[in-house]
């Protein structure tokens, strides 16, 4: 695959980050989304949290890999978030949160975190999604099902990010009624999954204070270079297009694959993977002919 350094950027007024990048989709690497002056910089650490819900009980996720054929992996197992911490700081590890969102927890924390919103009041500041992982630790490659604009900041730690336009699914091997794909990126092999070798994308490495652009239905394969911890704030996508996708792909597709998988079981996965590398193989030869 082909990938390329992301841009980066500060200092930008809304109007051109508007216009540049959020109307055109392209990602960027924003280097003061979040403010220097935010609470969060001097107030937080890991014996913080530990010290305001260190005692919350938590799913811990392995290798998403493992669970092709969910919209999400099912929990490995349980433990406190302190637990977790401490497992975390401790060494390299693949288990990471999911669905633990402690800014949900805490709400609190949302004020420790003051925004220089470059979308001129377009990103949802009052949703904000908080993700740790340890060092080793990866998402699966996939796009976000409500077709949203995403901004990642990180606050501790480093995370490497690829990401991919969404007109790539098929080479992708996008599974069918899904939002991932059926290969890692970083090991599948590309004699069995040759779309990979015609990817064309982006990579960033983003660490505190970095904040990565995503556009709505990109693609993205993050991965954990240290432990550490970041928030996802999101933005409207832009078009009605999109709105619509991103409605269907929340109240109807994942129903509705929901509903197949529990009546079909193992045929409707195996369906699915087949779908998927017959897309990918008709995506290789358009690309070749082109």
């Amino acid at each position: 695959m082909k990938l390329k350094p992301v841009e980066s950027i500060s200092g930008i007024s809304s109007a051109d980050f508007v216009r540049d990048y959020l109307n055109k989709g392209q990602p960027v690497l924003i280097k003061d989304f979040v403010r220097k002056d935010s609470p969060c910089w001097t107030k937080w650490n890991y014996d913080y949290f530990k010290e305001i819900a260190g005692a919350e009980k938590i799913n811990v996720y392995g290798r998403e890999e493992e669970g092709q054929q969910h919209a999400a992996s099912p929990p490995i197992g349980q433990m406190t978030f302190g637990e977790y911490l401490d497992l975390i700081r401790k060494g390299p590890t693949e288990l990471r949160l999911f669905l633990f969102n402690l800014m949900k927890i805490r709400p609190e924390l949302k004020k420790d975190v003051l925004f220089n919103d470059v979308t001129g009041g377009k990103v949802l500041q009052w949703l904000p999604y908080m993700f740790f992982g340890g060092e080793g630790s990866a998402t699966r490659n996939h796009f976000d099902i409500d077709m949203s604009h995403v901004f990642i900041s990180q606050f501790q730690g480093a995370k490497r990010i690829w990401v991919f336009p969404n007109n790539q699914s098929d080479l992708m091997y996008k599974l069918p009624y899904n939002f991932h794909s059926i290969v890692n990126l970083k090991t599948g092999d590309p004699e069995e999954y040759p779309g990979l070798k015609l990817l064309d994308g982006y990579e960033a490495v983003i660490n505190p204070g970095d904040t990565l652009y995503m556009p709505a239905g990109w693609w993205h394969y993050i991965q954990y270079e240290t432990e550490g911890y970041s928030i996802s704030v999101r933005a409207l996508p832009n078009s009605l297009i999109e709105k619509i996708k991103g409605a269907r792909n929340l109240f109807v597709t994942r129903h509705f694959d929901d509903a197949m998988r529990k009546i079909f079981k193992d045929k409707w996965y195996n369906y699915k993977m087949e779908v998927a590398k017959w897309r990918a193989n008709r995506a290789i030869k358009k690309k070749v002919k082109s």
